[in-house]
């Protein structure tokens, strides 16, 4: 997202709360201008210990040039970061989770029943904070029509949607793929809680069938723990090895309610079916029983069950391919810029 929106305004400054260039593409190097005062290493590897203190220290990021226009690409603080513009317009990954939805405090290494009492006071304080920080911003861009209504209901605020972009000169389906694919199934993305890595664990050790699981994160050694021996983990491999493991799998498992869900509009673009759980972005997807199936409960038997539904069908996977071109990299800019256009923003495409 952030590459595409340098793309896009390449001379654009890049001001952040945390920034490790080790991880991070060298191209944003020539656009980083400032970074909080968290930006150390200790804070990079335990951040959301520093979650209280971020709101503030966003707000303490300061300009050191005039702007015409902000762009915040947020999930939390960014809408809120010290550096001002006549306009903001902000395209919205999700409300600041730790403030409207508790459950998210299942990331922690703890149970969220011990941070019940110590937090509550925290997440409301987040919460006043970020629908203060909303009031600053012009116009509102949501990633889905799930986050769009996310927006309107924590904020009385509308917004325009335009889908993340998915880089098809990265993912597309690999030759002969489309009758020659393996026989795994596969998953990707971070691993935590909330992305029920567990749940297609248990079910493919239930159905003793090869799973390959491809990330990274802080459950990797649980995962790997309860993991029968047809199930393999993949991580640290490069766009082409990663398009190669989409494009020849036999379908996508994504169990989990996402905002958007990039990954499995990556699996679709590489021609793969994705096995979803009907609900949050993976809606505005899946095509139920074209491009994929959905299941209803977020449980084994009923992911089981979509998965042997799937099994008796045959998808077609070049209409798949097909589908996921209005989620490209083309269209977001598109769509993008029509809107600052319209707000009498004239940037060339």
């Amino acid at each position: 997202m952030l590459e595409t929106i340098l793309e896009m305004f390449p001379d654009a400054h890049l001001y952040t709360l945390l920034y490790d260039k080790d991880k991070l593409p060298s191209s944003f190097e020539k656009n980083f201008k400032k970074a909080s005062v968290l930006n150390n290493r200790l804070v990079k590897n335990n951040h959301r210990l520093f979650i209280p203190l971020m709101p503030i220290l966003a707000e303490t990021i300061k300009a050191e040039d005039e702007y015409d226009m902000v762009i915040s690409s947020s999930a939390g603080y960014g809408k809120g970061i010290g550096v001002k513009a006549p306009f903001h317009i902000c395209y919205c990954h999700t409300p600041l989770r730790y403030a409207w939805e508790f459950d998210y405090l299942g990331n922690f290494k703890y149970s969220p029943r011990f941070f019940a009492k110590i937090f509550s006071p925290i997440a409301r304080y987040l919460k006043n904070w970020d629908k203060k920080a909303s009031e600053r911003v012009n116009i509102f861009v949501a990633n889905s029509n799930y986050i769009a209504r996310k927006i309107e209901s924590y904020y009385q605020r509308e917004s325009h949607v335009v889908y993340p972009p998915v880089d098809l000169t990265k993912f597309y389906p690999e030759p002969d793929s489309f009758k020659n694919h393996g026989d795994y199934y596969l998953m990707v993305g971070r691993f935590l809680y909330y992305k029920l890595f567990d749940l297609g664990i248990d079910v493919f050790n239930k159905l003793n069938k090869p799973l390959k699981i491809v990330g990274s994160g802080p459950e990797k050694r649980k995962l790997e723990k309860i993991a029968g021996p047809n199930i393999e983990f993949i991580s640290g491999i490069s766009d082409d090895e990663l398009r190669r493991v989409y494009s020849n799998a036999k379908a996508f498992i994504f169990p989990q309610i996402e905002d958007f869900g990039l990954v499995a509009a990556e699996a679709q673009a590489c021609g793969v079916p994705v096995i979803a759980y009907n609900a949050g972005g993976a809606k505005e997807i899946v095509e139920n029983n074209k491009t994929g199936v959905f299941f209803e409960v977020q449980e084994t038997d009923s992911l089981i069950s979509a998965i042997r539904s799937f099994e008796n069908m045959n998808l077609d996977r070049k209409y798949i391919a097909r589908r996921a071109e209005r989620f490209s990299k083309k269209k977001f800019k598109e769509n993008f810029l029509k809107i600052l256009k319209e707000q009498g923003f004239d940037f060339k495409e």
